[in-house]
């Protein structure tokens, strides 16, 4: 049975890192286009979850004390996208601020949040297995979902009541709180795993 389970994550996660691998290029290249701040975030964040599933599945099979320092790591990976929105909304708020075009902003949000919504059913199966690694996919799922209906609303707040960038660089520095949340709840579980698998 534990073997099943193991090989059936190993393949949900490389379908997980897929998706958000392609998915990263599409909502990167548009964050570009309309100088969006949540959709870099967002786009930064689908790329850290590609790398944060194909660790899991190259470390599924290692011993606990492994996969717990492999948790820890992966707690710094979700640091990542937080650290670039706060970069990226510093350069915002450094130069005149153009409102993204808020149709572009939700139809991107709404791809991304069909993305993570899969994902996230995907990877709920097993997100009480393996500890800190498969938490961490699914929470990243999960995480990813909730910051997409933010950009979706955005773009509608945008273009129906503040035609200004504050929603969007307000939605995009609540991305990189969750992000930084996601990754104290990792961080927490791997350490508790290493602990537990000390001799």
């Amino acid at each position: 049975m534990t073997v099943l389970i193991g090989e059936g994550l190993r393949r949900v996660v490389r379908q997980v890192a897929l998706l958000n691998l392609g998915y990263f290029g599409i909502e990167f290249l548009v964050a570009l286009s309309i100088g969006s701040v949540s959709l870099f975030a967002d786009s930064v964040d689908f790329l850290e979850d590609a790398s944060i599933n194909l660790l899991i599945a190259i470390a599924l099979g290692w011993s606990v004390r492994n996969r717990a320092r492999v948790g820890m790591v992966l707690a710094g990976i979700l640091l990542i996208p937080g650290l670039a929105t706060v970069w990226m909304a510093w350069q915002k708020f450094m130069t005149p601020a153009i409102a993204p075009d808020p149709l572009s902003l939700s139809l991107t949000g709404l791809g991304a949040l069909v993305v993570n919504l899969s994902c996230a059913l995907m990877l709920t199966r097993y997100r009480h297995h393996n500890g800190s690694l498969t938490r961490a996919a699914f929470l990243s799922a999960r995480n990813d979902a909730f910051a997409n209906i933010a950009i979706i609303a955005a773009g509608l707040v945008t273009a129906l009541v503040w035609h200004s960038a504050w929603p969007d660089l307000i939605v995009g520095l609540a991305i990189a709180a969750l992000n930084a949340d996601a990754a104290r709840e990792v961080w927490t579980a791997a350490r508790n795993e290493h602990r537990t698998a000390q001799p």
